[in-house]
């Protein structure tokens, strides 16, 4: 049972590195095509290398994983603050009152949220028997 357990674990190992390859390289097409529009318009905006950014903290998300093989939570968190941040810039004339009320409340919980982890991380740090 142990070694089914084992080439179970192998084969997941594998899927699981497949899939962070796949997503490298999508992030990667993704910046070359954000590129690629930035050059045909000649022009940089804000949203932009706002785009770019995010594309930038995929792949760090992603060589973070490979090379430890774990994933910090906070750093989709931080994504996400950069994503909400992206859409008030683009749609800052469309949204109401209230709605951009909403997206920044979100952002600032997302931001709460990491420092709560970060100070948990600090205050009760993982021991080696917690997968720390």
């Amino acid at each position: 049972m142990n070694s089914i357990g084992s080439i179970g674990h192998k084969a997941l190992t594998w899927v699981q590195d497949i899939g962070l390859v796949v997503i490298a390289i999508s992030t990667v097409i993704a910046m070359g095509v954000e590129v690629l529009a930035m050059y045909d318009a000649r022009t940089v905006t804000l949203a932009d290398l706002l785009l770019l950014f995010i594309y930038l903290e995929v792949l760090a998300m992603v060589a973070i994983y490979l090379d430890s093989g774990k994933l910090p939570v906070r750093m989709p968190l931080y994504i996400a603050i950069v994503a909400l941040a992206r859409y008030m810039i683009l749609d800052m004339k469309a949204l109401d009152t209230w709605r951009m009320v909403g997206v920044a409340g979100a952002a600032l919980l997302i931001a709460l949220a990491i420092l709560v982890i970060r100070f948990g991380h600090t205050r009760f740090p993982y021991g080696k028997a917690d997968g720390g």
